[in-house]
């Protein structure tokens, strides 16, 4: 008896194993299409209107470009050639942890092999081939936060029809980032740890620490977010917890620190920023003066984090049912709004703000907001305001800050309350009272 090959597998039932892979690919391809499609979206026109028609209608003759992106891929050059004692060093100007570079490394690594220069943009250097390479790679990365909100709007029941517009918000929200200002270790930062709430809320902390550790050690300003996460934890997991997610940016600090001490402490304790540059803030006079008429950042951001833990301790006792548990979609969804509240402490107390600082609120602003319509749309339409608008060059400690905080405040409250409000409503009607069981 001749047996062919399609025999076994019939009888058995087994599904070929490249028949799986490839079923499975697909399957992943129509879970995340609408992040998908919105980075492919984003590449394209950051590649048109930086190197397109940008320069037309301006009539410049070099392409705009992101300034600060420059210098991360310096760092990512010296760190492809092992050359850790350059990390914080000019004309790299780092100043957060060694893990902004690390994601860089492959784009890096291919200009170099290219032979292409890695000149900042300038009089002298028009339009840098470099762009080309890294401007693909560096918002494809960014898109991260893309696909971590879009598998958190999943896991909150969100429809495909508020799924695909949570995406093309968050794109448009994440130009800012990726494309005006060349941070990709913001949107990096945020997506991991935006995949470390997820796997929280699904009782996995190991995973969920790895990935905060990791999210650290890409951008520390989600450090702010750390005493929410371990209030929610059983008291006998923090302590593994702690240390999963101080391994990433501690081993990575340590490498740069024992090859160039003094470089790597003076730029990661002092974060320094300009405020004849950038926008100054009420804060701004009370900051640490350092040379060439910057101001160390690092004290107030060390306080952000502060006022966090006070915040995070003042939630211990109502998020203690949810320790160790599955976490229901409101526990999810109100963790995120609180992620985004805390998130809002850098900017409320930054001595020197940016635009891009406040991306990180409007990001989980607007994945809080994706069960309801309603605050769905009215969170994209500031999202997308204050996107646009915190591009603008006031100056002054109160003509840029006060309105970008109002802004924040504005999209945390559409974000939120008035859905938690709208919920209770009834209920609170019907029972005279409201029921106050699980996490506020």
């Amino acid at each position: 008896m001749v047996v062919t090959s399609s025999g076994p597998a019939a009888v058995t039932g087994a599904v070929p194993a490249s028949l799986g892979s490839r079923r499975t690919r697909e399957a992943w391809l129509s879970r995340r299409l609408f992040p998908l499609l919105a980075t492919a979206v984003l590449i394209g026109v950051s590649m048109g209107s930086s190197t397109w028609w940008g320069p037309l209608i301006t009539g410049a003759h070099g392409w705009p470009l992101p300034d600060d992106l420059w210098g991360t891929l310096a760092a990512a050059k010296r760190l492809a050639h092992l050359d850790l004692a350059g990390l914080y060093t000019q004309p790299t100007g780092l100043v957060g942890f060694p893990g902004a570079a690390v994601i860089l490394v492959p784009a890096a690594a291919l200009i170099d092999a290219l032979g292409i220069s890695l000149q900042h943009p300038g009089p002298h250097n028009l339009h840098p081939a470099a762009w080309l390479v890294a401007a693909p790679y560096e918002i494809a990365i960014s898109a991260a936060a893309l696909f971590a909100a879009d598998a958190l709007a999943e896991r909150l029941g969100a429809d495909r029809a508020k799924r695909a517009v949570l995406a093309a918000a968050s794109a448009v929200a994440l130009w800012g980032v990726s494309t005006e200002w060349g941070h990709p270790e913001d949107a990096a930062g945020v997506g991991l740890l935006l995949y470390g709430i997820l796997a929280l809320s699904r009782a996995k902390a190991p995973r969920s620490a790895w990935l905060v550790g990791a999210a650290i050690a890409v951008q520390p300003v989600v450090l702010i977010a750390l005493p929410l996460i371990l209030v929610i934890l059983e008291p006998r997991r923090v302590a593994g917890y702690l240390l999963r997610a101080a391994t990433p940016p501690v081993i990575l600090l340590a490498a740069a620190a024992a090859a160039n001490w003094t470089a790597t402490i003076h730029a990661v304790t002092r974060q320094p920023n300009w405020p004849a540059v950038d926008h100054p803030t009420p804060w701004t006079s009370l900051a640490p003066r350092l040379a060439g008429g910057a101001v160390a950042a690092g004290p107030f951001r060390a306080l952000a984090i502060g006022v966090a833990c006070a915040g995070a301790l003042l939630l211990w006792r109502r998020w203690r049912a949810r320790r160790g548990r599955v976490w229901d979609a409101d526990a999810l969804q109100q963790f995120l709004w609180w992620t985004a509240a805390a998130l809002a402490l850098r900017s409320v107390f930054e001595p020197v703000m940016v635009a891009y600082y406040l991306w990180p609120v409007l990001a989980v602003a607007l994945i809080a907001a994706v069960r309801d319509w309603t605050r769905l749309a009215a969170t994209s339409a500031i999202a997308a305001l204050i996107t646009f608008v915190s591009q603008v060059s006031w100056h002054g400690p109160w003509a840029w800050y006060a309105p970008m905080m109002a802004g924040l405040a504005v999209t945390l409250f559409l974000a939120r309350l008035p859905y938690r409000l709208a919920r209770l409503a009834p209920a609170a009607i019907a029972a005279g009272g409201v029921d106050r069981e699980g996490p506020k």
